[in-house]
């Protein structure tokens, strides 16, 4: 009976946790871009893309430093349908194609349809995202 209770309490606490940490930055969309589009139009909101590679510094240290600010996550979670595309793999070369990307990271700020409205090249910090978002 000890050994149930503590697995139940375990079971708790992680979930706790998983809710807490994916709460506090940029939620990402997974699914495709078409996916993204459709729910972009269904809640009213733009697109933002974040154009990475698995072999980008810049792409990780924004990953890992500045996509998971509170404040980041808040702004860009209310605004946008948010997608990382890894511009080497899956649709990501299609996409990266349409919109020109040449250089990692590449952030696009598009409309429900795709139309590009923003284009930003290089990493930003977490004021600089904010900016970007307005």
């Amino acid at each position: 009976m000890k050994k149930l209770k503590l697995v139940f309490f375990a079971g708790i606490v992680m979930m706790f946790l998983s809710t807490t940490v994916k709460a506090q930055g940029i939620e990402f969309f997974h699914g495709t871009y078409a996916e993204a589009q459709v729910k972009a139009k269904e809640e009213g909101k733009q697109i933002f893309m974040d154009f990475y590679t698995s072999w980008c510094g810049p792409c990780k240290m924004m990953a890992k430093k500045y996509f998971t600010l509170e404040i980041v996550g808040k702004e860009f979670n209310k605004k946008f349908i948010c997608l990382k595309i890894d511009a080497e793999k899956g649709e990501g070369p299609e996409l990266a194609k349409k919109y020109n990307v040449k250089a990692y990271p590449t952030l696009i700020f598009a409309d429900a349809s795709g139309k590009e409205l923003k284009k930003a090249l290089g990493m930003r910090n977490g004021e600089q995202l904010l900016d970007l978002a307005k």
